[in-house]
């Protein structure tokens, strides 16, 4: 084993050279713009392997999540227990990952989720992934168990499975220094923290001190298989049909996202301008989601976080760097965005920035999914207002909720219930407490709360991974399109942007340069073009993102063995019953039965039965012949 030292790491954003080789050099290899290959890595035997797929593979799932999910369909039985052995972890880029175009540096982290028992997945912008597409392959799928804490360490060809029982209680920011004193700087790194390693159903996947991933629980999978972290080396190249001309399209592209007129306001402050927004428009999750205004919003907005800034942390290759890094109360570096800031401020009535961060870097250090960690966090306070708690936790309480985090992250006590998240957590408590459980199919509610907005409502009742903005966020649509509707248009609206979303969970980019900057849409077929030499427009994008959407929508129906209905759907209780008490949308809530007409009206554009199963028909349709059968269709 290396020995892993001290050494203070801080990651600073920069553009790695990419070199990429002309369609000569690789004629041999069969395939441009793709690798070909994905690594598995098997824990529990030491062995490992590579694995080819064909070109047709590659244009019908294009890469990322659409990689992740066929990959799950096919190779994990119905009902394996995500914490065991067999469940598989996969790590997967896209196709323009690692090219130097804007905003090309995520990761897919996928696996079936211990916190919902369907489909997980979520990206972090990592130069893991850069080093991963360098190093030759498209994705990295890992199964079974160690025996001891490990390291994955990937280095081109060469794969080490090495003791990590040193790294084994670290933290995620600590772990990653340790690592980079010995492989150097340029290492791509994931790993994980304590939440990951009790098992946290919640705990995400950590890289570079603030960027994470993987809300269902992909921490505590890896954390399952005694995988503390990932450290990825490639020395290789990147091919592309038309190497010059992509390189080209994507300096101007670049150029284009610094000419957008917004872009100087982004810089500034970045997501953190959705919280006034959202305060304004009556969607700021404020006590547990009780209301949508929250009175010290001012104290936690992007103009409160630039009093404290440091710097700016982006991803790979991005010019949009929307991690604003501040001070926090323990005058430590803390890297936030909007959802974060929401979940762990107005939610638990905190509206104290620099106190708020705190809780954002312990997050990050632990490895807990900060939407999730607020939301729980949320629930207690709630339950202890409520008298079903031993201790007390008020309201605002920075004091509890840092206990309560690392509780949770240790779990020690109440944190050991709160750790399973909130679906469990209101069965163990009672109390009614399930009125006010902030989930979809146990999946936590993201930073918006939704008695205004039943178009907003759907998109997290039908999200693919639970209740998630990242699929489809028409929040902004919505309010200035009659929000209270129930009307079709909403449905459709709702389909398009789920599919365009997931456009770039398969490309491997981020989807920030053309939702908060609006960068031409044109550029993303232009530049797979031009990188795999295959002509791609929108038309076949939407295409590719049905057929991965239903793909995800079958691995839950699977799971579920019969037993799927509408109800999975349903947006959580207390939108309907609680209506808003402050604010100028006061007295408003959601109406359960135009809701269910609404979600039948999805279904019907969606080619879904009324219990939102995929018909066969559609599913031919869609090229996933095998599907129709194992679905009992």
């Amino acid at each position: 084993m290396h020995p892993f030292g001290s050494l203070v790491f801080s990651t600073l954003l920069f553009f790695e050279e990419v070199v990429i080789v002309s369609e000569a050099f690789y004629r041999c290899h069969g395939m441009l713009g793709w690798n070909g290959k994905f690594l598995r890595a098997n824990l529990s035997t030491g062995a490992f392997n590579t694995q080819t797929y064909s070109s047709s593979f590659a244009s019908s799932f294009i890469g990322g999540r659409g990689f992740a999910a066929k990959f799950l369909w096919d190779n994990l039985p119905r009902g394996t227990d995500p914490l065991s052995p067999q469940n598989l972890l996969i790590f997967a880029a896209g196709p323009l990952t690692g090219f130097p175009l804007p905003n090309s540096g995520k990761l897919v982290v996928a696996s079936k989720s211990p916190l919902t028992g369907g489909y997980g997945d979520g990206n972090i912008g990592t130069f893991a992934v850069v080093q991963m597409r360098k190093a030759g392959y498209d994705a990295i799928i890992v199964e079974g168990k160690a025996e001891k804490p490990t390291v994955l360490h990937v280095k081109d060809g060469a794969v080490e499975f090495l003791d990590a029982t040193n790294l084994w209680g670290l933290n995620s920011f600590e772990t990653e220094k340790h690592l980079h004193k010995t492989y150097g700087r340029a290492a791509g790194i994931v790993s994980i923290g304590q939440g990951g390693e009790n098992l946290v159903k919640f705990a995400c996947v950590v890289s570079q001190e603030g960027r994470a991933g993987g809300r269902p629980g992909m921490g505590a999978v890896m954390g399952s298989k005694n995988l503390k972290a990932i450290v990825i080396e490639g020395t290789g190249s990147l091919s592309a049909a038309h190497p010059k001309e992509l390189k080209e399209a994507g300096a101007a592209g670049y150029r284009e996202i610094l000419g957008r007129p917004n872009y100087k306001t982004w810089k500034r402050i970045g997501t953190l301008g959705t919280v006034d927004w959202a305060n304004l428009n009556s969607a700021l999750p404020t006590c547990n989601y009780r209301e949508g205004i929250f009175a010290q919003a001012e104290n936690i907005n992007g103009f409160s976080a630039e009093a404290i800034k440091v710097s700016n942390r982006g991803c790979p290759n991005c010019n949009m760097t929307c991690g604003n890094v501040v001070k926090d109360a323990a005058g430590k570096d803390s890297e936030l965005d909007y959802e974060n800031v929401a979940m762990l401020g107005s939610n638990i009535g905190l509206g104290d920035l620099a106190e708020v961060s705190v809780l954002n870097r312990l997050a990050d250090e632990f490895g807990l999914d900060a939407i999730s960690l607020g939301n729980v966090l949320g629930f207690a306070m709630e339950a202890s207002e409520n008298g079903l708690t031993q201790d007390k936790y008020p309201w605002g309480s920075f004091k509890h909720a840092k206990l309560l985090c690392e509780d949770i992250a240790y779990r020690r006590g109440f944190g050991d219930v709160l750790a399973e998240g909130v679906r469990v957590a209101a069965a163990k408590i009672g109390g009614g407490s399930a009125n006010w459980a902030m989930h979809v199919k146990g999946l936590e509610v993201s930073a918006y709360t939704c008695q205004t907005v039943p178009g907003m409502a759907l998109a997290y009742g039908t999200s693919p991974i639970g209740a998630h903005h990242k699929d489809a966020w028409i929040l902004a649509w919505e309010t200035t399109h009659d929000r209270f509707s129930y009307g079709e248009e909403k449905a459709d609206y709702l389909i398009a942007t789920q599919h365009a979303r997931g456009v770039f969970e398969c490309l491997g980019v981020c989807r920030f340069p053309m939702v908060n900057v609006g960068f031409n849409r044109e550029w993303y077929p232009k530049y797979l073009t031009l990188a795999t030499g295959e002509e791609y427009t929108w038309d076949a994008f939407n295409l590719v993102a049905e057929r991965v959407f239903n793909l995800m929508r079958a691995f839950w129906i699977r799971e579920h063995n019969g037993e799927w209905s509408s109800q999975m759907d349903s947006p959580p209780p207390r939108w309907f019953n609680d209506p808003l008490t402050e604010g100028p949308l006061k007295g408003s809530k959601l109406n359960r039965q135009k809701y269910a007409e609404l979600l039948q009206n999805y279904y019907n554009k969606r080619g879904w039965d009324k219990n939102g199963v995929p018909t066969k028909e559609t599913l031919k349709r869609l090229g996933l012949s095998d599907v129709p059968l194992q679905l009992g269709l």
